[in-house]
């Protein structure tokens, strides 16, 4: 039976008797769950995780989340199969119902990357070229600024010339101003040659590296926990959705819309490291 108020030291909260009936229910399995408020179309909160229970009652223990707590009318969630499942499908709904309390998981329209051609360097954006398939991208970032900064901190790190990167403009004939701080290793002025230069900066990008999606079409990642089996359908690192069978795969979006910088981090590791059984779909 749960306590109707919490210890003296976290006394922030009281159960209030309309939501008993759903904490009561809530599993101890993998899934995502959601804090619905007076409008039942736009959820306060949406979460995931590995034990739905657990992680819904640590909610009630934390000092900074009353006022999510005071405006919760109900609590509802959604099983799957693991935790991939779980991290896709919270991604999915978040940027789909903007809930009032998430602060992350929301569209960049803005994202861009570092393209590197031969000896040029620029930034690109995912509105403009499709990062699913285009290869030499390194690294995601939330607008040119991000990006800029990321560079820049490579060049501190390498000493790697700003002039050369395009990040200042470069005296003609002369060393650039960092050379003068032992900051840039003078490729500037002839004491490291371009292929050095550009070899620092190509290893150093090398960790940032995107990868092109690696099958000709859709695929299905198959999820099982028991008895309870799911398939995420993926295209160009985009999730398409879930379904427990992949006759159902049909009522599903045929590709991606838009590169989701999301599902490409959730989805890169365990997809190119062989954790889930893979299933093309192309065919």
């Amino acid at each position: 039976m749960l306590p109707k108020r919490l210890e003296p030291e976290l006394d922030i909260y009281q159960y209030p008797e309309h939501l008993r009936a759903c904490l009561a229910t809530l599993p101890k399995v993998p899934g995502v769950y959601v804090f619905h408020g007076q409008r039942d179309g736009m959820p306060l909160y949406i979460g995931k995780s590995v034990n739905i229970r657990s992680r819904v009652m640590a909610h009630f223990r934390c000092k900074d989340e009353g006022k999510l707590l005071r405006q919760t009318q109900r609590i509802s969630f959604t099983e799957t199969a693991g935790e991939l499942g779980a991290l896709l499908i919270e991604a999915q709904m978040i940027k789909a119902l903007q809930p009032l309390f998430n602060k992350r998981l929301r569209r960049s329209r803005q994202l861009c990357s570092l393209h590197l051609q031969a000896s040029r360097l620029e930034i690109v954006y995912a509105k403009e070229i499709d990062f699913a398939l285009t290869p030499a991208l390194y690294g995601l970032f939330a607008n040119r600024t991000a990006a800029l900064e990321k560079l820049r901190t490579i060049a501190d790190q390498q000493q790697l010339c700003y002039g050369r990167l395009g990040l200042e403009a470069l005296p003609p004939g002369r060393a650039c101003f960092r050379h003068s701080l032992h900051k840039c290793a003078g490729v500037c002025c002839g004491k490291q040659s371009e292929e050095q230069h550009q070899q620092r900066l190509a290893q150093a990008l090398e960790q940032l590296r995107i990868h092109c999606w690696p099958y000709a079409g859709r695929v299905a990642l198959h999820e099982q926990r028991g008895d309870f089996n799911q398939y995420h359908i993926i295209h160009n690192w985009f999730y398409l959705g879930t379904v427990s069978a992949l006759e159902q795969v049909a009522g599903l979006q045929r590709s991606a819309s838009h590169f989701d910088s999301d599902g490409y981090k959730i989805l890169c590791r365990p997809l190119l490291n062989g954790n889930y059984p893979i299933i093309d779909l192309s065919e």
